[in-house]
């Protein structure tokens, strides 16, 4: 059976601007791949992402160098073997998965999950700023149940205080993006716990986390940008409470899949989010997420437009993908 690849990229508006304490971006640039077979076509998203050393051209050139292998039938359980993790094996995992539920006609869910696959609460994204506007957005926000507020300066103290003021009753994530140091963890972890906050994610550079190990952790702890593959996770269960599982970040569904179950071989809570980008890209995640202890798949809610059809969401409820999407 022979398939044809295809791969581009496309420009998505943000509603606004999405800051982080890397920076701010005002379009989400993904790129998609199709692969196409029996006159059926499986699509899959990625979002190329620069802190990994991933940019667009970069992500095309590598899908790219698979169109052979992939066009003479290469199996998504092979990729791990000749691809790294990351976004690019992650658009070809996902077209992959999409194509073998057309080929078979067994949704994926159906694959991957023993029961049928259920609206999920996710968390909203509020971009970091001054207190002020932060509160501010919490404010406009805080009828949502659950919060992600991203942080990441030398004292995030008056931010965190200024969000939890805003939006009292809301359960609230903190992504610090590793921007916090050794010094000053135990001081946001004191006003994390005077905040109620729920988790917060990588406080601490991937590399330069050990600190974790030694203090005390008031709240839970989530691994980031210090986890990728499934290899690991054993390294890091001695410092984090959870993990949050990306697909860009696992190179697609499939090793996302093995993730997710080695987490809960070390009693590590699960994480599923993703980055910002369309509800392609958000679909497969969604099945993933199914029994997550905490969902961030906010990213076409961030989007000026969105993909036809989408996601369907209600509110904070995301729902799973229809077929016409993907899977």
């Amino acid at each position: 059976m022979h398939r044809r690849l295809l791969a581009a990229t496309e420009s998505f508006p943000i509603a606004g601007a999405f800051t982080i304490s890397r920076g701010a971006k005002t379009t989400a640039e993904v790129v998609t791949c199709t692969i196409g077979a029996s006159g059926l076509t499986g699509r899959g998203e990625c979002v190329p992402y620069g802190r990994y050393g991933e940019s667009v051209a970069s992500v095309l050139a590598a899908i790219e160098e698979m169109r052979g292998a992939i066009e003479d039938g290469m199996g998504r359980e092979d990729l791990a073997n000749v691809m790294p993790a990351g976004a690019a094996r992650n658009a070809l995992d996902c077209a992959l998965w999409d194509l073998e539920a057309k080929l078979s006609g067994v949704p994926t869910w159906q694959v991957i999950n023993t029961a049928a696959p259920q609206q999920l609460v996710t968390a909203y994204t509020l971009s970091l700023g001054e207190p002020e506007a932060m509160q501010r957005q919490a404010t406009e926000h805080a009828w949502r149940p659950l919060l992600k507020v991203k942080v990441g300066t030398t004292d995030d103290a008056e931010r965190i205080r200024a969000v939890r003021a805003g939006a009292p009753e809301s359960a609230i994530i903190l992504d610090a993006n590793e921007g916090w140091t050794p010094e000053n963890l135990a001081y946001h972890f004191s006003i994390c716990a005077e905040a109620r906050i729920a988790l917060v994610e990588q406080p601490l550079p991937a590399g330069n986390d050990s600190a974790l190990r030694d203090h005390a952790r008031p709240i839970l702890v989530c691994a980031d940008e210090s986890v990728h593959r499934t290899a690991d996770v054993a390294k890091l269960a001695d410092r984090y409470d959870a993990i949050n599982i990306k697909l860009d970040k696992a190179g697609g569904l499939t090793e996302a899949l093995m993730l997710r179950e080695m987490a809960k071989e070390h009693d590590l809570k699960i994480m599923v989010g993703c980055m910002v980008g369309t509800s392609l890209g958000m679909a497969p995640a969604v099945l993933l997420a199914q029994g997550a202890d905490f969902v961030d798949l906010d990213g076409p809610l961030l989007l000026a437009r969105d993909r036809e059809p989408g996601l369907r969401y209600d509110g904070s409820d995301v729902y799973p993908p229809e077929a016409a999407l993907w899977g």
